[in-house]
């Protein structure tokens, strides 16, 4: 994996040929950045091993990295975090490196990670992902209660998360992820070329910031909903996922199991409830 020695930034400038009915321009354009970053995990007594590389617009990837350890259920406390730093080469004694970031934890994983993971894209998360029974047996829970909302506040949510979309308005290439509160309030707002990873980046965030789990709270997503969305909603204790895009059927089938809400096609006044309605409150 080539690493730079300088940080990377969200956009790249690029050169391109525009072409529009019969009118021919070269121009300058920018583009949504996509690199990879390799997450490594250490506890005392052993030296970082690498967990896993996934494709991903930097930015937020101390959150991106706990994000992701926290939903595959790897991390139960942000207590279990010693530090969470980019790499440095120590033999060539360079820069920073900011591909790789190596989250430090105060104990050892509960089995050897390497084995279940490798490389993952930006556009399906992690490959060969637990079944449902799976992640009963690894301990997650039925969500609580969570909010109720009124169908116009939801209706509105999209059009706040767009607004905090500052590299899509420039770009249009990337997906994102918002934390609502009960009250439509945005929390916290993150994007990226992998809609798991900006979930993953929300759920970074509350976790470090000691908010889990996020009970009594909305995730809204830019995209389509699938397994590995609802999946990181649940890890997070998020009873209330709601997606401009549709749904997948495994989707459909962990949020009924879970007790989560999941709503599909968010779109102006319009939405598809697929599971637990009775946390919305019908127009009219």
């Amino acid at each position: 994996m080539s690493l730079p020695t300088r940080r990377p930034g969200s956009t790249v400038r690029v050169r391109v040929r525009e072409v529009d009915g019969g009118t021919v321009r070269g121009r300058s354009d920018v583009v949504a950045t996509e690199e990879p970053l390799e997450i490594r995990v250490g506890w005392p007594g052993t030296l970082p091993r690498s967990l896993v590389v996934t494709m991903r617009t930097p930015g937020a990837d101390f959150e991106l990295a706990a994000g992701f350890l926290r939903s595959e259920g790897l991390l139960t406390d942000a207590s279990d975090v010693v530090r969470i730093a980019y790499c440095t080469d120590p033999t060539l004694r360079t820069e920073q490196r900011y591909n790789v970031v190596t989250v430090d934890l105060a104990r050892p994983l509960p089995e050897a990670p390497t084995a279940r993971y490798g490389a993952a894209t930006s556009a399906c998360g992690v490959c060969g992902k637990e079944s449902l029974d799976e992640l009963e047996l690894r301990g997650c829970a039925p969500v609580a209660p969570g909010p109720v909302l009124d169908s116009a506040l939801l209706c509105a949510l999209p059009n706040r998360l767009r607004e905090a979309q500052n590299v899509f308005s420039r770009t249009g290439g990337l997906h994102a992820a918002g934390l609502f509160a009960a009250d439509g309030t945005l929390l916290r707002a993150r994007e990226d070329i992998g809609r798991h990873n900006a979930v993953d980046k929300v759920v970074g965030w509350a976790f470090l910031e000691r908010r889990l789990p996020l009970t009594g709270h909305v995730l809204v997503t830019s995209g389509r909903a699938g397994y590995e969305i609802c999946q990181k909603a649940l890890a997070a204790g998020i009873s209330f996922v709601a997606a401009v895009g549709a749904p997948s059927s495994l989707a459909v089938d962990l949020a009924e199991r879970f007790g989560m809400t999941l709503v599909g096609f968010l779109r102006g006044e319009r939405y598809v409830a697929y599971t637990h309605p009775e946390r919305l409150t019908e127009l009219g």
